[in-house]
């Protein structure tokens, strides 16, 4: 029996333990990535929320960044949510002038982009390639939005000609039109974190990739 795909969470600071709770509710089998060596053998990596800047020191500290870069390179499938999506931008705004990124997506992201802790708050989105519902015995027929809670979150600002967007704001509101989802290839960023609800469609959503990039590397 296939034990499931082999999937990282890196574990330098943030909202870690919920993504494992996650992906090993969805079949994966989990690994906490705090070194280079336990990049090894991974099917695909999870950059959890938290705060971008430290864990960009962290992974400059723990030498960290140019392994990441190579296996990114190579094909590595990456999610990233919310801190997450800032670490794997081409182009971060205000930011800290030593901050790093890895480049994984082409895109421009602002961090703090929808105000501070107090400014946080949820809503329903539409995300391309998410159907069904969060509680497979209640389905409906119908695909339900998937319910998103945005903590001090970045939002993309521009986007790469590769670059796919899966989910915009369209609540009305200040934020109305504003990129929240995005995917390149085997990598995809969220501003929000699908960690913190009962929802684990994104992380299916995600071992899908994985499973894609398995069958057709490169």
């Amino acid at each position: 029996m296939d034990a499931g795909p082999l999937i990282g969470v890196l574990a330098l600071q943030g909202g870690v333990v919920e993504h494992v709770r996650m992906l090993e509710r969805c079949g994966a089998q989990t690994r906490l990535v705090r070194r280079p060596e336990h990049l090894e053998g991974l099917d695909g990596l999870v950059f959890p929320g938290g705060e971008s800047t430290t864990m960009s020191k962290l992974l400059e500290l723990g030498g960290m960044l140019e392994p990441l870069r190579t296996l990114i390179d190579a094909g590595l499938p990456c999610y990233g949510t919310c801190a997450g999506l800032i670490l794997l931008a081409t182009t971060v705004l205000d930011t800290r002038s030593d901050a790093h990124s890895l480049g994984a997506l082409d895109v421009t992201v602002r961090r703090n982009a929808f105000g501070r802790q107090v400014d946080s708050f949820e809503a329903d989105l539409s995300v391309d390639g998410v159907t069904g519902s969060p509680d497979e015995g209640t389905r409906t027929g119908e695909d339900a939005p998937v319910h998103a809670v945005f903590i001090r979150a970045p939002w993309v600002e521009e986007v790469g000609p590769g670059v796919q967007v899966l989910s915009r704001v369209s609540d009305g509101g200040p934020a109305h039109g504003a990129v929240v989802a995005v995917r390149q290839g085997a990598v995809m960023g969220l501003s929000f974190h699908p960690e913190l609800t009962g929802d684990d469609r994104l992380h299916r959503y995600f071992l899908r990739m994985v499973a894609e990039q398995r069958v057709n590397p490169g």
